[in-house]
């Protein structure tokens, strides 16, 4: 139990730690459309459990917010919900992004799942989820193997990369 404390500790580092810098390329949607498609830059921060998430948008927009790890469903008293998502998760951008059944498969139920909603200082509202996948060693410590995506309140979807 010791042994998997640590590495459940060791892989948040990467996401939680210090700092980590993500970017956001949209996948669908008008700014897909755009030529060249613009990519946002994030800088997430914090502790274990949440931390704070900005990003500088297009126009100048500036977007803050706050991550947070999605709480595992209890298995004893959730067992029969663990297989269907909520109205707040977001199955199928995960699929558009990496592809069908992704949510399923990888997401849903993930121990190092996080979400976070951001705000634009002009308004823009942008949804974020991030999955980490329960790597051991260099790669746990890794924020490459973090995968993201995003959706704003204008149509568009985001692929999020580490």
């Amino acid at each position: 139990m010791r042994r998997l404390a640590t590495i459940v500790l060791l892989c948040f580092s990467a996401l939680a730690g210090c700092s980590a810098t993500a970017r956001l390329y949209p996948v669908q949607g008008p700014l897909s459309q755009q030529n060249p498609a613009p990519v946002y830059v994030a800088k997430l921060s914090g502790a274990l459990n949440s931390g704070s998430f900005k990003v500088i948008l297009g126009n100048g927009e500036v977007g803050t917010g706050r991550w947070s790890v999605v709480p595992r469903p209890n298995k004893s008293s959730d067992a029969g919900n663990s297989a269907s998502p909520s109205s707040g998760d977001m199955a199928a951008e995960w699929d558009t992004v990496y592809g069908q059944g992704f949510y399923t498969s990888r997401v849903l139920g993930a121990r190092l799942h996080a979400k976070a909603e951001v705000t634009g200082n002009q308004g823009t509202v942008l949804h974020v989820e991030m999955y980490k996948p329960g790597l051991v060693g260099a790669e746990a410590q890794s924020a490459a193997s973090i995968k993201g995506v995003a959706r704003d309140d204008k149509d568009n979807i985001y692929k999020v990369a580490f």
